[in-house]
């Protein structure tokens, strides 16, 4: 499982999300699989592109997890 820090902000988005950690080569193909449902936070499938994913929440895509956490100040 990969962990993801949030820096200064209280969340980020999907889409961002795949393309940072490098699950995805680009937002563009990150947004078409979010589209086709091959994306899940949570547990559940999400279909928003650019969803808010918040500090606590877990998202998979092709096998592989990331859990965001908060920066410690």
């Amino acid at each position: 499982m990969q962990i993801f820090e949030l820096q200064k902000h209280e969340y980020i988005e999907l889409n961002n999300l795949l393309k940072i950690t490098g699950l995805c080569a680009s937002g563009g193909l990150a947004k078409l699989l979010i589209a086709d449902g091959l994306v899940t936070v949570d547990g559940q499938v999400e279909l928003r592109k650019r969803c808010k994913i918040r500090p606590g929440q877990v998202v998979e895509f092709d096998g592989q997890k990331i859990s965001v956490i908060q920066q410690s100040a």
